[in-house]
């Protein structure tokens, strides 16, 4: 009796946690297509994604089950979602939901209302369906996934996806190719190179569309910005005296003491 009641608790928290995760993410997604008209929230992949599927109900619907084995299998194996759940399996099978009866996109995945109350609802059931098969599996299951899937998903993140966006940002043209490449470098600081190929290739789309107007430039000086801060703070500049074999002037390791609190 008493782990039912527990169940039960579970179950009622997930489908609550589920259903306002997938809420703001349907009508943050919708909201993406009016932009710059409007704010909203999501991921470029979103976007894209929702778009390629071309208001096909089966796309949208296959797209999203591709991604949530990979999701289920995660949340079994580490107790974690995967991001996949929040920018491709939601939206798309709450778009799926609602294109069914009506192909008019700008008056389904376009509207945050609809898109808000199909993806609220999609989400609750998929998150509690992840959350509680997750902890119905027994421990010793975990641990062996665990050590099939963490280190497929680190290869996946730190090797197969930074090649994909690189390519992506060398078909986009050559000054996209040039900026993602050099902000690429971000791999040495921050251990990822994904958000340098992104910037750069918002960067070199926007100087191709515009030229090098005051926003651009702007944002050229935020992420020069970003890199430097991210690199400080992360003591790359110690780090990378140190490869050189050059020793790091006493004042630069008491600076990063101070800021960090130690």
């Amino acid at each position: 009796m008493g782990e039912t009641t527990s169940l039960l608790e579970i179950l009622g928290i997930y489908l609550i946690i589920g259903g306002l995760c997938g809420f703001g993410l349907g009508a943050g997604a919708a909201r993406m297509f009016h932009a710059p008209t409007v704010q909203g929230m999501g991921a470029f992949r979103t976007l894209g994604e929702l778009n390629s599927c071309e208001s096909d109900p089966a796309s949208h619907f296959s797209l999203g089950l591709g991604f949530f084995f990979n999701a289920w299998a995660s949340s079994v194996a580490a107790g974690a979602f995967t991001q996949d759940v929040d920018h491709r399996i939601i939206p798309n099978w709450g778009t799926a939901v609602l294109i069914i009866k009506n192909r008019n996109i700008a008056e389904t995945m376009h509207n945050p209302k609809k898109m808000a109350i199909a993806c609220g609802i999609i989400g609750a059931l998929v998150v509690a369906f992840l959350n509680t098969t997750a902890s119905a599996v027994q421990s010793a299951l975990q641990t062996t996934a665990i050590h099939v899937l963490v280190p497929a998903a680190n290869l996946l993140v730190e090797i197969v996806m930074p090649v994909i966006f690189w390519l992506a940002a060398m078909d986009a043209g050559r000054r996209s190719g040039f900026w993602a490449t050099l902000f690429g470098c971000a791999q040495l600081i921050m251990g990822n190179a994904i958000p340098g190929l992104v910037l750069g290739i918002l960067i070199g789309k926007g100087v191709d569309d515009s030229g090098w107007t005051k926003i651009t430039r702007t944002m050229m000086a935020a992420v020069i910005l970003l890199f430097v801060l991210s690199a400080f703070f992360r003591g790359f500049d110690v780090k990378i005296l140190e490869s050189f074999h050059l020793g790091a002037p006493n004042w630069l390791p008491h600076i990063h003491q101070i800021m960090s609190g130690e």
